[in-house]
Parts: C-alpha cells; structure tokens; sequence
C-alpha cells in the first residue's frame, strides 16, 4: 500500500529509533542478501517461519539497512501528511515511496527515467462496471506471443494507481520476458468491497479470452499483485477456481493482505510504522469495505478461503511491515492446501520496497526471486 509520512520532528540525522516501522521477526532471507544480524528460521518446505521478535529492545527501524534508511528519510523529508487523518481525495495527494526513490536518486545524480527493454502502452478494457485503464508492458526482446501476468497494485484499495507501481510491473515484465497487464481497479469509498475484487477477476478473464490482442499467450497467464494487490491476486485465483475457469499458471503475492485479526504481532509490534501504520489498516477497512462484516470474507481474510487446487504460488514479505505475520501464515495455509509455495522474507527492508531496485539491493533480489518462481511455471510445456 503506498502511504505517506507523518510530520515528524526529528533530531539529526533523523533518529529512526522514534520511527516505528513495521516488523515481525528476523529470517535469513533465501538470497545473496546478507542480513545485519543473526536469525533463526525454521523451514517447513520452502516456507520460512521466522523466530519471535517480541524480545527485541527498540525500534524496528533499527533493523533497516543504510538504504532503506535513505528512501525513509527521503519519504519523510517530503513532508506528507498522516494518511489516516486524511480524506480519501486527500491521501491520493499525498507523497508516495515511488516519489521518494525519485528524489533520491535526483539528489544523487542518477537517472530517473525507466530503464530499457520494455515498452509500454495505456489502454482500456471493459470491466464489471464499465472499462478499466490499463497499462501493457511488452518486452522489447522477442517476437511473442508471450506470457502474460496481469498486475494489480496496493494502497489498499482506496489509494495508488498503477503509475505509482509502474517500476514493481515494468521489472516483472522485464525480468520474466512478458506481457504484464497492470490494472487500476476501482477504488473505495466511491466503489466500495467487492468492487476491486470483481474489476481483479474481470480482468484476468478478459486476459485469458483476449491474450492475442496484446501478443500473449492464453495457455500461460499469471496474477502479481503488491499488498491489497497480493490480496487481488490470490483472491482472482479463487475465483477463477470456482467459476470453472482456468487456473492461472502462478500467483505472485508480495507482502499480501491475508488476515484482518489486529493482534497478528507484526501490527503490535510495529504499530507507528512508516510508510504503513496500524492505524492506517484501520483506516483502509473503513474506506474500503461496507459494513466491518465485509473484511471477514474470505476475499479479503485470505487465511479462512479455500486455497486448494491453487497453482505454484510465490510469497515475498519485509521484515518492516505490519503485513508480515499474514505473510507468514498464508505461505503455511498453502503449504496445508498442497500448493507448491515458496515464500521469501526479506531484512532491513519495509512494505513497499519491492518496486525500490533502482536504489534497493534487496528489491533486485527480490524481483530475481519473483521472476525465475513466475518464469518457471510460464515456460512452454
């Protein structure tokens, strides 16, 4: 979910030991990442389940890696206001991480243009309720038809657009050599639950009925998402699942929203965080869904949803985010499902640094983990 900072006042070189970010616990993420301290991990398959972090003295932010840090300071530096003492229409004004990593790389001289190798075109496809943008990223290399992964970004259902997610996409696209289909689905309080659901499960269908129109392959078709995005994705599944449909070739679900129980650990432990708070969970709820009843469908409480017969499934978590826990537990109701899954968590890094390569060590990793997972389940049969 794309949030902004809080008005903060800071001591210099601004004190993260005041700034509770979100976190869980410690694992030793499966990649060339060198975490900044000793974990434990206990391995069930190839989901990771990591030790307590509720001994740990201090802010979680204390964890963060000098360039997590930086993209902080930078979001903070912005002077956004807090999200949750904001209307919808003011939120979406708000800065987002995706302008931090701009004026980061600004201030330090890089370009900030996308990099080479995918282009990309907006369009519109019809939707449950009329059309719905879209954005098409198409690999430059290649003559196709190529695979497809239909996209759907965070900011948990009322905030975000697919331009604020553009860089998590494009590197899908560019990584997996596909098309990617990003998606703006409607948005609450104006549309409220299910509207983002049904938009999300259209849209893969429309995928699956019109792969040829934007040169890609109908037989191999994935769902991506980030955040209320993960949710999308897995959620689309489902319902493809139930409606006789065909069954994706993968889900991709980074730090997903899973599980409305407020006292996972991850939102206790973690509960000033920054870009995403408890608080702001609460208010994402409210703006997004009908009545309190809404959140426990299992569209949205992903860990109470029949999850068997999904396809390979990968699930990528930050050790700073109040969605972690969740994380955790739906990789472990998969597994139980017999769903080939693999989940990944990552040190030092917080929700949203998945779309952060351009500045992130971590993100690369996690995008590469993402890609061979989601290129291995699309390769011709």
């Amino acid at each position: 979910m794309h949030t902004s900072p809080a008005r903060l006042a800071l001591p210099s070189r601004l004190s993260f030991a005041a700034l509770a970010l979100f976190g869980f616990a410690a694992c030793q993420p499966r990649t060339g990442v060198t975490p900044n301290r000793d974990s434990t991990i206990v391995s069930t398959g190839d989901v990771q389940l990591p030790r307590s972090d509720s001994a740990m003295a201090g802010s979680p932010m204390a964890k963060a890696t000098p360039q997590m840090l930086s993209v902080i300071e930078t979001l903070v530096s912005l002077g956004g206001k807090s999200i949750e003492t904001l209307t919808p229409a003011e939120a979406r004004m708000q800065p987002t991480p995706t302008d931090a990593v701009k004026a980061l790389l600004e201030r330090e001289g890089k370009p900030t243009t996308p990099p080479p190798g995918v282009k990309t075109v907006d369009r519109t496809i019809p939707g449950p309720a009329g059309p719905l943008p879209v954005r098409v990223y198409t690999p430059e290399s290649g003559t196709g038809p190529f695979p497809i992964i239909v996209y759907f970004h965070g900011g948990g259902w009322v905030i975000a657009n697919k331009e604020v997610y553009d860089a998590g996409a494009r590197a899908l696209s560019l990584l997996t050599n596909a098309v990617v289909l990003s998606v703006d689905y409607r948005l609450g309080p104006e549309h409220k639950f299910p509207a983002a659901h049904d938009d999300a499960l259209a849209s893969y269908e429309w995928a699956l009925a019109n792969a040829a129109s934007i040169n890609g392959d109908a037989s191999r078709v994935a769902l991506a998402g980030e955040s209320a995005g993960g949710n999308l994705a897995v959620a689309s599944a489902i319902g493809a699942l139930a409606k006789g449909a065909r069954a994706p070739s993968h889900i991709l679900a980074v730090y997903p929203i899973a599980n409305i129980d407020p006292s996972l650990e991850s939102k206790i432990v973690n509960a000033n965080a920054k870009p995403l708070n408890t608080p702001m969970l609460a208010w994402f709820g409210k703006h997004a869904t009908r009545t309190p009843d809404d959140l426990k469908d299992p569209r949205i409480n992903l860990v109470a949803a029949n999850l068997t017969g999904l396809p390979p499934t990968t699930v990528i978590t930050a050790e700073i985010d109040p969605l972690r826990t969740e994380g955790h537990q739906l990789a472990e109701k998969l597994k139980a499902a017999g769903v080939d899954v693999a989940s990944r968590d990552f040190m030092g890094v917080t929700h949203e640094f998945f779309g952060m390569s351009a500045v992130l060590d971590e993100a690369k990793a996690a995008q590469q983990f993402a890609a061979d997972r989601l290129k291995a389940s699309l390769a011709k049969k």
